[in-house]
């Protein structure tokens, strides 16, 4: 590394409405009991219908750039991690980029679903240590609500809407340590929305299938998960060259609470460094991490010098962690 990358600016931004367990219930063959159980969610939020990812990802971008105490035009690159973009192209970044007036910036979107953000972070750190840009915005912006199937109890129960953004810069201390990613495709249709791409454009025939929803298969996807997370992460603590003991704050990707807890229990960190919200938000892929790490921020969890770690797992399948000390 040519210099030392960190984190300068945060900021979230979430649909104003709430979608209880008891309000699904009122939906579905389901309670809060089963969903509770099984998931730790109480709640979601939803995006008003015609929504973009753009819309909640640009809010969480201004709140980055207050942050940071930059102006929009002094960002050289946008970065938008999402698996539910406004429209397959052009990229999120770019509607992003316009609404937030940062027309200097270079714009591409990141394809790695649950796991975008942290790949997002790999991506612009590289750019700032290699001396090609100095300021760099990741966003993780999603509105799934749209691609859920509301009949399907197994999926509809675990997801919601928001959007979380960083600003990424140099720093004269601390900051990003290490990261770890991996992939694996051949488990690609165990979590896919099958139509709309390439393979199965939209069609009547499409939609009456329901191949435009999320399709999952969480047993197989909790094991996979659970191994990928500890394992990657350990790989980002020993990259950083510190101890399990060293972290001082654990950002899951808030997926599942029972995939949360066996990861940290595999890492043997206790549970009270863990942040978890997944209570209030359910999975917002992509923006999960984003959220988690600016509420933790703001909660005191994190404070300067604190080493955190965040560790994400999904679709592709894809994982990554990210070990920073921070600045």
């Amino acid at each position: 590394m040519n210099k030392k990358v960190g984190v300068i600016g945060l900021g979230f931004h979430l649909p104003k409405k709430v979608l209880t367990n008891f309000d699904l219930e009122k939906m579905i063959d389901t309670s809060d009991e089963w969903i509770q159980t099984r998931t730790g969610i109480r709640e979601r939020r939803i995006a008003e219908p015609g929504t973009g990812a753009s819309d909640l990802g640009s809010e969480a971008a201004k709140k980055a750039l207050r942050d940071a105490k930059l102006k929009p035009e002094q960002i050289d690159l946008i970065i938008v991690a999402t698996l539910s973009p406004d429209m397959p192209f052009p990229s999120t970044a770019c509607f992003i980029q316009d609404k937030i007036g940062a027309g200097k910036a270079a714009c591409f979107d990141v394809s790695a679903a649950c796991a975008g953000f942290v790949y997002g972070l790999a991506v612009a750190q590289q750019f700032i240590a290699s001396g090609m840009y100095r300021y760099v915005l990741v966003v993780g912006a999603e509105v799934l609500s749209p691609l859920i199937d509301w009949k399907d109890r197994s999926t509809c129960v675990l997801f919601g809407d928001g959007a979380g953004a960083a600003v990424l810069g140099p720093v004269k201390k601390g900051g990003i340590l290490s990261f770890h990613m991996g992939s694996d495709g051949a488990c690609a249709e165990l979590l896919c929305m099958p139509g709309g791409g390439s393979r199965h454009p939209t069609s009547p025939e499409t939609v009456h299938q329901g191949m435009h929803f999320l399709k999952m298969k969480g047993n197989e996807i909790f094991k996979l998960a659970v191994r990928a997370m500890s394992g990657c992460a350990v790989q980002a603590i020993k990259k950083a060259k510190i101890s399990p003991d060293a972290i001082d704050c654990v950002i899951p990707h808030q997926a599942n609470l029972r995939i949360i807890q066996a990861t940290i229990e595999k890492l043997g960190v206790p549970m009270e460094k863990v942040y978890v919200n997944i209570d209030r938000y359910g999975n917002m892929s992509s923006a999960s991490s984003a959220i988690a790490l600016c509420e933790a921020v703001e909660e005191k969890k994190i404070r300067t010098g604190s080493k955190v770690l965040m560790v994400a797992f999904g679709s592709g399948l894809a994982w990554g962690a990210c070990v920073m000390e921070w600045a």
